[in-house]
């Protein structure tokens, strides 16, 4: 604590010794806290971090402090543009210490993603993900140094709830001194992209568009439970058993299981792996926009799983191309299952909501399209 809160916190303390009654002395033990901010808490958010007896490079640990503690917040400071929180733990010594920003989350930023988290609280799992590389967790799908929520760690897991897909921003170059030498101005990469195209070549979703994840993730993983996660780090966890079905041109989005299994990455992992039945929906390359927005589904999948011979089928009658938008419901327990998807009517333009029902029926799933699936194509997809 620097040398002003310490004299503020002698004036109040001396001042509030004179008075009677407990309403005032919690007043101004209330005025305190609110002075010298002990009302600031904060998240570990590291698997392990040290409080120190100092910022400085030869400071001494104190006490090793894990991911979840909880600690009160008593300063900060920037030393060589680093940030450090002065922290007091709530151990039985309540230690008092400093700490590298980077390892802990303040409350305010955690009620942030907590919020996000509360929009979503209903909504079902779309797919799991795994990060390749440590990936800032993000308040919104774009990166700013001022929406920043966390940093996770590589091979964090995590339930995908939502996405995004963000126009790509033109590659931008301080030619002044090319231009001096009187040299022309480079293309930027999406004029590189543009000008290798031929005339029918339709364009492609990973050369125009970003994909951002909204996330739900485990407190064991990070205390913020949810955020906006940049698409290039993920990879999608496609259960083994259909991995095999996912082609080149057209990448799986989400899966549910028909049978009724959750497909929550908290699941025992001896029984999501077991084969099962799927609705799966996937994503081709190409740009389909209408009116600016992209589809976030444009095929559908249903696979039974037979027991017996221990193959995979196609459940009939095949669904063919649509234009969808997520979230899928998957609703229904027993021999029957429903799955709602979002889907644009080819006539008005409109995106409604379609019911579709599974049964099972001699040990053979089959589907039951809407009363007027007559405004799609009931063929199966290129």
């Amino acid at each position: 604590m620097n040398l002003r809160k310490v004299f503020i916190l002698s004036v109040i303390l001396l001042a509030s010794a004179g008075l009677s009654g407990c309403g005032l002395v919690s007043g101004v033990y209330n005025s305190l806290v609110s002075v010298v901010g002990l009302s600031s808490t904060c998240t570990v958010i590291a698997k392990k971090a040290q409080i120190r007896t100092s910022y400085a490079v030869v400071a001494s640990d104190l006490l090793e402090v894990k991911r979840g503690d909880q600690l009160d917040i008593v300063d900060q400071v920037e030393f060589e543009k680093v940030f450090w929180y002065r922290v007091r733990a709530r151990d039985e010594d309540q230690t008092e210490g400093w700490i590298e920003a980077q390892n802990i989350i303040t409350s305010d930023v955690l009620d942030k993603s907590k919020k996000l988290a509360e929009e979503d609280k209903d909504a079902q799992p779309q797919a799991s993900g795994l990060l390749r590389n440590k990936t800032n967790l993000r308040l919104s799908p774009e990166q700013r140094d001022d929406n920043v929520l966390v940093k996770l760690d590589n091979g964090s897991t995590f339930d995908i709830i939502a996405w995004q897909f963000v126009q790509k921003a033109e590659d931008t170059t301080d030619d002044a001194s090319k231009d001096a030498l009187n040299k022309p101005k480079p293309k930027t990469k999406n004029a590189e992209i543009e000008a290798a195209k031929t005339d029918d070549e339709p364009d492609k979703m990973d050369e125009k568009y970003d994909i951002w994840y909204k996330v739900r993730l485990d407190p064991s993983v990070s205390p913020a439970p949810s955020g906006w996660v940049f698409g290039r780090q993920v990879e999608l966890q496609v259960p083994t058993d259909i991995v095999f079905y996912q082609q080149n041109n057209k990448k799986f989005v989400t899966w549910q299981r028909i049978d009724g299994i959750d497909t929550s990455i908290k699941d025992d992992p001896k029984v999501t792996s077991k084969p099962s039945s799927w609705v799966i929906l996937s994503r081709t390359n190409i740009v389909k926009a209408v009116d600016g927005v992209e589809p976030e589904f444009d095929g559908v999948l249903l696979l039974g799983y037979d027991k017996y011979d221990q193959s995979h089928y196609r459940i009939y009658p095949l669904i063919g191309e649509v234009w969808g938008k997520l979230p899928m419901k998957m609703e229904g327990t027993g021999d029957t299952r429903t799955f709602t998807l979002r889907l644009r009517n080819k006539n008005s333009g409109v995106l409604e909501d379609k019911r579709f029902v599974v049964t099972f029926d001699k040990s053979r799933y089959k589907l039951k399209l809407p009363e007027d699936m007559a405004n799609y194509e009931t063929k199966e997809g290129k």
